[in-house]
């Protein structure tokens, strides 16, 4: 099995290059033209370039929106005409059309081919939702591609690994891999949130989740390594609300059971009435020698009554 490519042209400034375009998405085996929001109708020229393309352009889907052109995409992979060789660069951490091709040999999805405009290239908030990019590497002094001869080097390094794939006397392909794009957006969106629920520092959460999309687009996950990453970042969640579950019950335990605690008195205690001294004495000793009086004077007052 290959992948269905869709090439999907960002705010395309020239309509004849459009017509070039689906010229050789016709040569070289697209299965799909996608135009974001042209700056320029499709007129004569588009289609006098286009020549047996022409049916390519006539299917063309039409998107307002980057996220509305690339909705049915498994794979979303962008191009740049500027590259670099840092590990830490992922905005521009690209690959080459050959490693895009070993990438997707044997996978079974659609694949996104993103080509921004004639003059600025895709914009970096465009370039961070790919899964994937790729750099055509050209002179250094003049990197940049007309926009029709990108999409053709691309297609055709493509169509050349389907080519070798299908061949008859070649050995047994690989067991085909299914792209899974939404439950790739489900691990990301997940990461995403564990990321905040853990303290993880705000201004390199961005930097994280683009190194992980761009490992999955590297790598193409199959169907059961996302369900098995998927459940252990289920695992952690329910982990994190475990262990916040506990901390809520200790806190609400210590604030009951403090040692030390005191209970606080008021301030002022109220006052009592002044007695006169000596009255209303309860002492023990006091108490005693009152009784102590009373009986020694019964056994007088018994005689005098006798």
């Amino acid at each position: 099995m290959t992948p269905l490519l869709d090439v999907v042209l960002v705010r395309p400034k020239e309509d004849g290059n459009v017509g070039a375009v689906a010229r050789v998405a016709r040569n070289f085996g697209a299965d799909r033209l996608v135009i974001v929001n042209p700056k320029a109708p499709l007129s004569t020229e588009a289609r006098r370039r286009a020549m047996g393309g022409i049916p390519v352009l006539q299917r063309a889907v039409r998107a307002a929106s980057v996220e509305e052109g690339i909705a049915d995409a498994d794979l979303v992979v962008g191009t740049t005409d500027m590259s670099t060789g840092r590990s830490t660069a992922f905005l521009r951490r690209s690959v080459s059309p050959e490693r895009l091709a070993e990438a997707i040999r044997w996978v079974d999805g659609r694949v996104a081919l993103l080509f921004g405009p004639e003059d600025n290239g895709l914009s970096r908030t465009e370039l961070a939702r790919c899964d994937l990019l790729v750099h055509i590497p050209a002179r250094r002094e003049f990197p940049t591609l007309n926009l029709s001869h990108a999409v053709a080097v691309v297609l055709y390094v493509l169509h050349r690994s389907r080519s070798v794939a299908a061949d008859p006397d070649s050995t047994p392909a690989p067991e085909p891999l299914r792209l899974r794009g939404r439950e790739k957006e489900i691990y990301i969106d997940r990461m995403a949130g564990l990321l905040s629920d853990t303290g993880y520092p705000a201004h390199k959460q961005r930097g994280l989740i683009l190194l992980v999309r761009r490992m999955m687009g590297r790598s193409t996950p199959t169907d059961s390594e996302y369900r098995m990453m998927l459940g252990f970042l289920r695992q952690v969640e329910r982990a994190l609300g475990q262990r916040s579950d506990v901390r809520k019950q200790g806190l609400a335990q210590s604030a009951r059971h403090r040692p030390g605690t005191v209970r606080r008195l008021p301030r002022r205690l109220p006052r009592r009435s002044r007695l006169p001294r000596g009255a209303g004495r309860t002492d023990r000793a006091d108490g005693e020698l009152a009784q102590g009086s009373a009986r020694t004077t019964e056994p007088g007052r018994a005689g005098e009554r006798g």
